[in-house]
């Protein structure tokens, strides 16, 4: 499919690993230009399992700064770029855990939640324009962090033993019963970036392999 992005320029945040990565080479290989950015920039999610009453001030301040901050900093940024030209796509990358909070990440859940509401709130200043803002939600994702997060929770099994179970124990609605392949995730957050997609606009986009039991 040509998703007609030969004259399109992209800035892909946190593209040096992970699903930023993947996005960046989806989007290269459908002939945008693209500007890869290091990872300590917009879009680089940072995850921990700590129980709430463990969870200190500093830890939701750094969660919050990174997550949240770092993105409303680029947003307000080239937004208002793209409002002047009336043409433009600000993705961000959010979670599952946005609106199926995880109870071992209390403060990434509610991070992930906010982007949701900022992305919307972006949307609304698109009116009468072809630029759209919009948040992908992927389910758990096989990154490199992540496969240390479930190879950290069951250490003595294989890394293939140690997803299944990890799906089977904690991700059990899951439908596809598996970690999903940041190309995935790739492939889907171009077709959004795309022209094909501009009726796509102030939406919460789910790609969790069916994880959240949800018909909305």
């Amino acid at each position: 499919m040509n998703l007609h992005l030969d004259d399109k320029l992209a800035l892909v945040t946190a593209s040096t690993g992970g699903i930023g990565k993947e996005i960046a080479t989806a989007l290269a290989r459908e002939g945008a230009t693209v500007i890869v950015n290091g990872r300590t920039f917009a879009n680089l999610g940072i995850f921990e399992a700590v129980g709430f009453f463990d969870e200190t001030d500093d830890d939701w301040r750094r969660l919050f700064e990174v997550n949240i901050l770092s993105g409303v900093r680029l947003a307000r940024h080239y937004l208002k770029a793209m409002l002047a030209k009336t043409i433009g796509r600000v993705i961000f990358i959010a979670s599952e855990s946005a609106i199926n909070p995880a109870p071992e990440m209390a403060h990434y859940s509610a991070t992930k939640t906010m982007q949701l509401s900022v992305s919307r709130s972006l949307a609304e200043l698109t009116k009468g324009t072809a630029v759209t803002v919009n948040t992908i939600m992927p389910g758990s994702t096989k990154t490199s962090g992540v496969t240390k997060f479930v190879q950290d929770i069951f250490p003595s099994l294989s890394l293939e033993e140690a997803e299944r179970r990890f799906m089977r124990e904690n991700r059990p609605t899951s439908l596809i019963e598996r970690l999903i392949d940041p190309k995935e995730i790739a492939d889907f957050v171009t077709y959004v970036s795309s022209p094909l997609a501009s009726a796509i606009n102030g939406a919460a986009l789910r790609i969790d392999g069916g994880l959240v039991r949800s018909v909305f």
